[in-house]
């Protein structure tokens, strides 16, 4: 049973450092992967989640590991939708989980951090100060989390963040920490949760998506995002949240 009724309001669009931020209604999201580990949070009750091929699961909350297939169903609710950055640690978004069940290094929950993300969504002018409740999460969630990432990647994703050159080369890099191509590859998948080529496509994404939350037009902020053009940056973005931009980024909120 919902808590009370979501208000009518836009999408909410946040990127800013080390996170991205997402809050608004969802329908159906087909099968898809992220690039950077992601927390799931139904703003107004319970959402469904498959990790496929397994069954669909109602949760409140829920952790995603990047790279990890899923399809979403919100039945049009709103959700909250937080990526972090892995140079963190790929689990830290754990930390704002109440307890639950683990699947296959995902984490489903009846509970967990809801009303932070709620404030800003409810806020008609939410995305003046969402990057304030996104960071205090996240240091939050830092404080709970007890990894510790490989230094030498979390070198690399914190120069590839700190560059916005998603096209910077992996041989490059990993000479940068004192590894083989092959090597830095290997540890970057087992650090990151999915390969070096497809953490720099997220990066495109991200770069994109920052772009359109400015005001630049979809064709624009795609070719500043080194996509080929608006179609490739279309598909791309139904691979990573599968769906339509049109369904998250027409009508955002913008400060």
């Amino acid at each position: 049973m919902n808590e009370r009724a979501a208000p009518a309001l836009g999408p909410l669009w946040h990127v800013e450092g080390g996170s991205t931020f997402f809050a608004g209604p969802l329908a159906y999201n087909a099968s898809h992967q992220h690039g950077a580990p992601v927390y799931l949070a139904g703003l107004y009750g319970s959402f469904r989640i498959r990790f496929l091929p397994g069954a669909w699961i109602a949760c409140r909350t829920a952790f995603v590991p990047a790279g990890m297939r899923h399809e979403l169903d919100c039945s049009g609710d709103p959700l909250a939708v937080l990526y972090r950055e892995p140079e963190a640690g790929a689990r830290t978004l754990l930390g704002l989980m109440g307890p639950g069940e683990e699947i296959d290094g995902a984490r489903v929950s009846q509970s967990g951090e809801i009303e932070s993300l709620r404030a800003p969504y409810e806020c008609r002018r939410g995305a003046a100060w969402a990057g304030e409740a996104v960071a205090d999460l996240a240091r939050f969630a830092e404080q709970r989390d007890g990894s510790s990432p490989d230094a030498r990647i979390a070198r690399i994703v914190a120069e590839l963040s700190r560059r916005q050159d998603t096209r910077m080369s992996a041989p490059r890099l990993a000479a940068s920490v004192g590894l083989s191509p092959s090597r830095m590859q290997h540890l970057f998948t087992r650090e990151v949760g999915v390969p070096f080529r497809r953490y720099r496509s997220w990066l495109r994404m991200r770069s994109a998506i920052a772009a359109i939350i400015r005001g630049e037009s979809f064709t624009g902020a795609a070719h500043d995002a080194a996509f080929a053009d608006q179609a490739h940056f279309a598909n791309a973005f139904r691979n990573t949240f599968g769906a339509p931009a049109s369904a998250s980024l027409v009508g955002i909120r913008r400060r």
